[in-house]
């Protein structure tokens, strides 16, 4: 058991540390027409050429990065506001604390899919705009699970000999609230990194992320699909990484979901 939680973290490690750090590997242009299009794999070109001919692997290499980047930006965001908000409203009951939660319902009442495209679309190429965009779409769920998760705590004895003993917010949030809720912080991060991951390759696929020639995990899947029964490889091992990222910390969400007893995906909806 111990050993397959460490072959996980080793996999996602080891592809997280791929897709920062492989720009700056030598492997040659990654724009550069370097053969035929959709060529076979060879000894120049491990992974073959994509649909312009350009090398694969060296584009596999420039490709992840700001997909990384995205998704880790996002999930820091929104875990910060998660925390902040979900933490304020789930240790009080008076009615204001519901305002913030009923724009939030509304906001996820909307399609993720719309939200990311009307951001994003206004200002095609800005990938700071997809951060934007994948935060709005992926807070409202971590406010709700982290303000449930804050609510369970507040209600406990010790919390309530706190309150009694006249403790103020900040050191109740201190030292009884934020201790309370590690394990579902970090729980609901890894899912909100997940969702990240998604929409941050979908919007890659749309091409609404930097144009090309820039390369990009999911926009090669798009661009080469034209060609996968001629040379599959531009297709597969991006998506292939996607899915390793996605899949390494869903495995590890279930993990944090059994200490913790609660099913925190579940609970986020998304």
């Amino acid at each position: 058991m111990r050993t397959g939680r460490r072959g996980i973290a080793v996999a996602l490690f080891a592809v997280v540390l791929f897709g920062l750090l492989a720009p700056l590997l030598p492997l040659g242009s990654a724009t550069e027409v370097q053969g035929p299009p959709f060529a076979a794999a060879s000894g120049a070109h491990p992974l073959g050429t994509d649909f312009l001919g350009r090398d694969t692997l060296a584009r596999v290499a420039a490709g992840g990065q700001t997909l990384i980047m995205q998704a880790l930006t996002a999930t820091a965001t929104v875990s910060v506001v998660g925390v902040l908000l979900g933490a304020v409203t789930g240790m009080t009951t008076r009615r204001w604390s519901a305002v913030p939660l009923r724009i939030l319902d509304g906001l996820s009442a909307l399609p993720p899919l719309f939200i990311l495209l009307l951001l994003a679309s206004g200002t095609p190429g800005n990938d700071l705009v997809v951060v934007v965009a994948i935060v709005a779409v992926t807070t409202p769920f971590s406010v709700r699970v982290l303000r449930e998760a804050t609510r369970q705590v507040y209600e406990t004895a010790f919390a309530r000999v706190a309150r009694a003993r006249g403790d103020s917010v900040l050191q109740r949030l201190r030292h009884d609230i934020l201790p309370g809720i590690t394990e579902a912080m970090w729980a609901d991060a890894g899912v909100r990194f997940v969702a990240a991951v998604q929409l941050a390759a979908t919007a890659g696929f749309l091409g609404l992320t930097a144009g090309a020639p820039a390369a990009n995990w999911g926009r090669m899947v798009r661009e080469n699909v034209v060609g996968v029964g001629i040379n599959p490889l531009p297709v597969l091992v991006p998506a292939a990484l996607i899915i390793a990222l996605a899949l390494g910390f869903t495995l590890l969400i279930d993990r944090l979901s059994a200490r913790t007893g609660a099913d925190i995906g579940a609970a986020a909806g998304a």
